[in-house]
């Protein structure tokens, strides 16, 4: 009940957003974040529930695993909204955090026995700081794709829908940078945090294991866009595709991996 609570609470900031969005409404924009800040509070006491009913930190699931991280995104915005103000931000972001949770609604909220090898402090410490990092991943996606879309407007000339409703290509450039510097070093720690489990649960460090790749891949991908920006000023249009695609492999490796490359985390749906 909790969780369905917390879905038509995010329903509900969604409309909100997209009728601003449409609109430009102010006051429609105040009420979009008091709802979408109630539905982060609901949802934190839905995981908390949660961690109640199973017993262990619930992220060993597919359920869990997906409403933790539309969670994150959550929280990783309002976080964002405290110093910043990127206008109709929102609207993208919750986009993405309705999908998941969608998705999340859709999949079996069963409660499965914990492996053994889940049995450990490094499951929450891991998956938790892991999670967030795609949290914030997350919102230099949304920055991404704003950027493409503002970019494209400005390039053909045609000022329509989203040119007079999205920031300047310089704020949503400086968005993407932002979101990047929380959420790679965040991606470093859960990485780090994973190879330290990984060492109590099955005795080495790295087992070259399809998500263990995969998660090393997404590394490469935000570390390659870290370094071009810092030594060669690569801004713009490019940082925003390689934002959008660096978020496609944390995806990837979310589900694609657990679904398609079988391996030591297939356990984990």
């Amino acid at each position: 009940m909790l969780f369905t609570l917390t879905f038509l609470t995010y329903c509900v900031a969604t409309i909100f957003y997209f009728v601003f969005f449409a609109s430009q409404n102010k006051k429609l924009r105040k009420y979009a974040r008091f709802v979408l800040l109630a539905a982060g509070i609901l949802h934190t006491v839905t995981i908390i529930s949660r961690y109640v009913a199973t017993g262990h930190t619930p992220l060993t699931t597919h359920h869990d695993t997906v409403s933790f991280f539309s969670w994150s995104i959550t929280w990783a915005f309002l976080s964002f909204r405290w110093r910043y103000e990127v206008k109709n931000f929102g609207t993208f972001v919750i986009t993405v955090i309705m999908a998941l949770m969608v998705i999340a609604s859709l999949s079996s909220n069963h409660i499965n026995q914990l492996p053994p090898a889940l049995q450990s402090i490094w499951l929450p410490i891991h998956a938790s700081i892991a999670i967030l990092a795609n949290g914030f991943l997350a919102m230099g996606f949304c920055g991404g794709v704003m950027y493409l879309l503002q970019e494209r407007e400005i390039k053909k000339k045609r000022f329509g829908l989203f040119y007079s409703r999205l920031p300047s290509l310089e704020a949503l450039d400086n968005l993407n940078q932002h979101c990047l510097s929380i959420g790679f070093p965040l991606l470093t720690l859960g990485i780090i945090t994973g190879s330290f489990w990984a060492k109590q649960a099955w005795g080495s460090y790295w087992h070259w294991d399809p998500k263990e790749t995969w998660s090393l891949i997404t590394w490469f991908l935000y570390a390659a866009l870290l370094h071009l920006r810092f030594t060669i000023g690569w801004r713009g249009k490019r940082a925003a595709i390689l934002a959008i695609i660096g978020f496609g492999a944390v995806l990837f490796t979310l589900w694609g991996v657990t679904y398609l490359l079988p391996g030591m985390h297939s356990y984990v749906r």
